[in-house]
């Protein structure tokens, strides 16, 4: 740790833009209903939904090209300048949703303006997860990497709790009319209050020591050499990246819509049960991220993930056959504890699979891909599954299969707890 370094102050400036990454990417699934009728022609509802949800993953789209160009750059320049470049982009994006035109305003104009703000919240997402863990994991004292790392899941967390918290409060106040006319605006706006903040905090931040000596004893990884030392650690952090997106976006985003659109259920009563649950995910993610710490974050990984596959299909099957608050709530409660579980080493893991000098980079384009095939586009696949079979255990069906997998992942790379960073990271 640096001398005059807070770690509050690190924690902070290292996680913020995660957090308004979340805040944003769920507001705008929460949204999804609304922004149908007003940025999509209406002459066929279904299609002016899948639409809708089709621009939730373009944001995806662009996130490999910036987790791979700002990566690079995190890995060149250090961690301090691309973080700072990432939150301005945030905000830049954030505030062309906010004021966006609607389709009765502009036309296709204003669907347009809102498909370029999602790709450059997406080209900036790319570059913030790799930068922010690897500061994280850098900084962290010896035998704290889990506990660092899970901080970054804690912001994720912590934006997806304020962002349901905004729905919930948003729902209560206003009709479903007034939301639709204007009041969908707030939780934008609002989420315009974080970017200037989190742009001061990163800029008084110092490069974490790691760096700067893995800086000063080599040169920069090509990205070629990185993809050939590095297959199986790629492999391995793809899959599970893989799951981690999923249950973000199927378990959590997904949540209200499928309650109203498939369960019939009010969508305040969404709202509370998931508000509930996000806050008990939260409080949890930094418990399993230290106790990585002291059992290795495989086994916590692994238990997460078979709970999941075990319990995925009663746990439908109940809010299905008996839709309401209290089973929801319960439901959600559950599947919070697991997220957590899986949440808490993820990002420690993830990063012990490569060297500083590229850390950034592999952090990244593991995510990020994931992110792009499998999390930002599972509310349009999850949506034609259902549309398609009309099935209700649609999202199950989606996320399991990716649990298996992640399952089996864990066995390319060995535990690397209690090994130095580049030491966790020798090819296996």
């Amino acid at each position: 740790m640096i001398a005059g370094q807070k770690p509050w102050r690190l924690v902070l400036a290292a996680t913020i833009g995660n957090a308004l990454e979340w805040y944003d990417f769920i507001v705008y699934g929460f949204m999804a209903a609304t922004i149908a009728k007003l940025f999509f022609p209406q002459t066929d509802p279904a299609v002016a939904l899948l639409l809708t949800t089709l621009s939730v993953g373009v944001g995806f789209v662009a996130r490999p090209l910036g987790g791979v160009l700002l990566g690079l750059y995190a890995d060149r320049a250090g961690r301090k300048p691309a973080l700072t470049l990432v939150i301005g982009l945030m905000f830049a994006s954030t505030a062309m949703i906010a004021f966006a035109p609607t389709y009765a305003q502009a036309g296709l104009w204003g669907a347009g303006l809102v498909v370029v703000a999602r790709l450059v919240q997406g080209f900036s997402t790319g570059g913030e997860f790799g930068s922010a863990t690897s500061m994280l994991i850098e900084y962290a004292p010896p035998g704290q990497r889990g506990l660092y790392g899970s901080w970054q899941m804690f912001a994720q967390a912590s934006g997806a709790l304020v962002s349901t918290l905004m729905g919930a409060v948003l729902f209560e106040m206003f009709s479903q009319a007034s939301v639709d006319a204007w009041a969908w605006r707030i939780p934008f706006l609002f989420g315009l209050l974080i970017g200037p903040a989190g742009f001061y905090i990163r800029r008084t931040l110092q490069e974490p020591p790691a760096f700067k000596a893995a800086a000063a004893a080599s040169e920069p990884m090509p990205l070629g050499a990185l993809l050939t030392r590095f297959p199986r650690q790629i492999a391995a952090g793809f899959v599970v990246s893989t799951a981690i997106n999923v249950m973000s976006y199927v378990i959590i985003t997904y949540l209200p819509l499928y309650a109203q659109k498939s369960l019939g259920l009010p969508a305040g009563v969404a709202f509370n049960a998931l508000l509930i649950a996000v806050a008990l995910r939260m409080a949890l993610v930094p418990l399993f991220g230290a106790l990585s710490d002291r059992i290795g974050r495989k086994p916590i990984l692994a238990g997460a993930l078979a709970l999941f596959v075990v319990t995925i299909y009663p746990a439908y099957g109940w809010v299905i056959a008996a839709p309401g608050f209290a089973s929801l709530l319960a439901v959600e409660i559950w599947f919070a504890v697991l997220i957590a579980a899986a949440y808490g080493p993820a990002p420690t893991y993830l990063s012990e699979l490569f060297p500083t000098r590229v850390r950034a980079t592999g952090i990244s384009i593991v995510y990020n891909l994931a992110a792009a095939i499998f999390g930002g586009f599972s509310l349009f696949f999850v949506t034609v599954i259902e549309q398609q079979t009309g099935s209700k255990y649609a999202p199950a069906h989606y996320a399991v299969v990716f649990f298996v997998l992640a399952l089996g992942s864990l066995l390319l790379v060995r535990e690397a707890r209690g090994e130095t960073l580049d030491e966790a990271a020798r090819p296996a």
